[in-house]
């Protein structure tokens, strides 16, 4: 880590020095989130049966996102503890152990995905209509998880050490790739639904060679290096105490997605493609959210790890503002133009009706979500296991899977509509109790240190 980024997480103005570590992440994270917004944009042309199968296959990504994560921001949050102590070497040790890992993870759960397809199509709710282009899209695209579950943790590695713009960098290189590729690969090459799966990988392919220009080419201040790849219990542990809940948090997301078109299904391919749609779009606001967080948290644990308390609580009420501010004009954006956004994935009236109320109840609590957030990265920055991954799994897990299978069953489609805002209501209530008590615990953290300083 150079000089200044130091200098950024320990002297710099908090608000300042989150947005230049959180910008950066959070247009990352929205070329993240664009890969499949525009994959589902050049695919609609080829229909609502491949809107609905693309949609179907997406989750899986998920999956491998967990895993990125589990090794990337679980060792990050380590990494920013390290380096607040100016224990460069463990750190080094710890990022190595964590890339390899997350690379042969990635690999093993690949084959064991390409070898059971069938029936994990059929969990995630690909119905006969649709299962033949689900299957054509979702192996190329398992291949291509492999190399995005490298660049997930590589990102945050970067991160983890103040370097978020290599992270920016290497995600808009891959993605100004997948727009040209593309309509290429679908419509010129007239390969379908699997052109938008060879897009993707090639894109993908692309991201990881700036990643390895980064890390093995000097240019990085954490060296990553099979020499460096020393694993213990003790680099697992606290990889892992943070890692897993963000694994829970992705594998839970992409089973809920998976219920939501299994439960969309018994209305057809109508409502399968529409709550696809509104899915790309609500995850186009979760992303920018979760890239700003990603600036967040290795601001909390490096102010953390060096006791530098009241500058941890002035980030909270920073990171809290300013992602409230754009949680609140998200949902007022999409309340005026929901019926022109969702139209740029096509005009069928049958998914317009289902897609434009559905859009709109997804996004109605939109604004607790900085909220809910901001206290499970804190928890998780400051190695706070149980707690921060309690939180990670309330919203999509706790709270979610029981509403999504109950209340279908009484509301009809406008249960599978209206599932999520139930649930954000009930997360946010849990939010409150733990950020309560996070703020009784840095307080009293503050009157131990002054007593100690009289």
């Amino acid at each position: 880590m150079k000089t200044d980024r130091i200098k950024l997480m320990s002297e710099a103005p908090v608000s300042k020095a989150l947005f230049q570590l959180g910008i950066p992440m959070v247009i990352s994270m929205l070329v993240t989130a664009l890969y499949n917004v525009v994959d589902t944009y050049f695919v609609s042309g080829l229909g609502k049966q491949a809107v609905a199968a693309v949609s179907v296959a997406f989750p899986i990504s998920l999956i491998f996102s967990g895993i990125g994560l589990t090794f990337g921001a679980g060792a990050g949050s380590y990494i920013s503890r390290l380096l607040g102590k100016k224990d460069k070497e463990m750190a080094e040790r710890v990022a190595s152990t964590a890339m390899f890992s997350s690379i042969v993870t990635g690999l093993l759960v690949a084959v064991i995905l390409l070898v059971a397809l069938n029936p994990v199509l059929e969990f995630m709710g690909a119905i006969p209509s649709i299962f033949d282009l689900a299957k054509d899209y979702a192996v190329l695209f398992i291949i291509s998880t492999v190399f995005s579950t490298a660049n997930v943790t590589a990102g945050n590695l970067a991160v983890a050490q103040g370097a978020s713009n290599i992270s920016l960098t290497a995600m808009i290189g891959g993605a100004v790739l997948n727009v040209i590729l593309d309509p290429i690969c679908i419509t010129s090459l007239n390969m379908g639904v699997r052109g938008a799966a060879v897009a993707t990988l090639i894109s993908q392919i692309v991201t990881s060679a700036i990643y390895v220009w980064f890390f093995v080419g000097g240019k990085s201040y954490l060296k990553i290096a099979f020499s460096k790849f020393k694993p213990s219990v003790g680099i697992y542990g606290e990889i892992l105490k943070v890692g897993v809940s963000m694994l829970l948090l992705q594998l839970l997301s992409s089973l809920s997605m998976s219920r939501i078109s299994a439960a969309a299904g018994v209305y057809g391919e109508d409502a399968i493609a529409a709550m696809g749609i509104v899915l790309r779009i609500v995850t186009l606001g979760v992303n920018v959210v979760f890239g700003y967080m990603k600036g967040f948290q290795p601001m909390a644990g490096f102010n953390y790890g060096a006791k530098n308390y009241s500058r941890l609580n002035e980030a909270i009420r920073s990171c809290m503002k300013w992602t409230t501010i754009f949680c609140v004009a998200w949902t007022i954006l999409i309340f005026l133009l929901a019926t022109p956004i969702l139209s740029l994935f096509g005009d069928d009236p049958q998914v317009l009706e289902i897609a434009v109320p559905a859009l709109k109840a997804n996004t109605i609590l939109f604004f607790t979500f900085g909220f809910q957030f901001t206290y499970s990265t804190l928890y998780l920055s400051m190695g706070k296991a149980l707690g921060g991954g309690f939180l990670n799994i309330c919203r999509q897990g706790i709270m979610f899977m029981p509403v999504i299978l109950i209340l279908p069953g009484i509301l009809g489609l406008n249960g599978v509509i209206w599932a999520q805002a139930v649930a954000d209501i009930l997360t946010t209530l849990v939010t409150v109790v733990f950020a309560v008590h996070i703020h009784k615990e840095l307080q009293r953290s503050i009157k131990i240190m002054n007593q100690s300083a009289d």
